[in-house]
């Protein structure tokens, strides 16, 4: 089986490197174009691209893959299937129909929950107790197509994006080569989706992570781990920006109003929120590196009564 292979970021890398382990033929790799990052503004391979070139894959960085050159570029490869993991572009309906066993995508989430780009922060943020992964033969819409196989994983109470993240990606990986077993065999069942249970979510801009102290404190404290680790979740401390990186909810009656330090201790502080505290466990400050309450605490005054902003 001939197969093109197209990702970006992180969460793919597990599937391409489980597809080369079960002996697939990995024709071609195809990636979103390098970034620049930094004060530098150097360039920055993607993952699945430096991945790639680790095996020795042919690897191709189109800025617009539904382009017909671009096309006709991955038609010259013959694929028999392509897998899609988190590639960041749309899939037009002439590659759809290319290869002989259509393309698969590994999805994180039970589908149709979550459809769209970021399903694995707002199971956290959402509070869910149980998300997954779905293996899905495309089409033309946004994460509608035919279900293969799907897992379930439960989510830990300490649960972060980024830790979700990674276990998803290793379920996803061996969930896509199961996948192809069964579709080279001819036993994968093909399940539509229906319309029952359908979500939708959009990409993660950092705007999300302003903290909004009118919201209850057991909203804020799965946002901090949603969000974490990127764009993360922040607040004004007079002039500063101050990221929040670990919380605690603490039930109470309300003592002040949202935003207001009400307790500062040794090892934490307390913030009043619309429905209980928000105890601040870890933290980061403006230039500087994470670190516990305490260290914060150490190094910073703050008093009782103070108000955080909105971040």
């Amino acid at each position: 089986m001939r197969v093109i292979f197209m990702g970006t970021p992180d969460f793919a890398v597990g599937t391409l490197e489980e597809i080369i382990r079960a002996g697939y033929e990995v024709v071609l790799a195809v990636s979103q174009p390098d970034k620049a990052v930094g004060r530098s503004r150097e360039l920055k391979a993607p993952p699945v691209k430096r991945c790639a070139q680790e095996h020795g894959i042919p690897v191709y960085q189109p800025k617009r893959v539904r382009e017909q050159e671009c096309i006709e570029y991955l038609r010259g490869y013959e694929p028999d299937i392509i897998i899609v993991a988190a590639f960041g572009q749309i899939i037009t309906k002439e590659l759809l129909d290319m290869p002989k066993y259509g393309c698969i995508n590994v999805h994180a989430s039970l589908l149709p929950r979550y459809r769209g780009a970021s399903p694995i922060q707002w199971a956290v943020i959402n509070g869910d107790p149980v998300t997954g992964v779905t293996i899905m033969r495309m089409d033309e819409g946004i994460d509608t197509g035919d279900m293969i196989l799907r897992e379930e994983v439960a989510l830990a109470p300490d649960e972060t994006g980024g830790s979700l993240f990674e276990r998803l990606s290793g379920v996803g990986a061996k969930l896509c080569v199961k996948a192809m077993q069964a579709i080279a065999s001819g036993t994968a069942v093909y399940t539509p989706q229906g319309e029952t249970g359908v979500t939708h979510t959009g990409k993660i801009h950092k705007e999300l992570g302003c903290i909004d102290w009118n919201r209850p404190a057991a909203e804020l404290e799965r946002l901090v781990r949603g969000l974490d680790p990127w764009p993360g979740t922040s607040v004004r401390l007079g002039d500063k920006t101050l990221k929040l990186w670990k919380t605690r909810v603490i039930p109470s009656e309300r003592q002040a109003d949202p935003g207001c330090i009400v307790r500062v201790g040794k090892e934490s502080l307390c913030v009043q929120t619309a429905d209980g505290l928000l105890e601040l466990l870890e933290v980061q400050p403006e230039g500087k590196k994470r670190m516990s309450a305490a260290s914060f605490l150490n190094g910073y005054a703050v008093e009782e009564g103070t108000f955080f902003k909105r971040g």
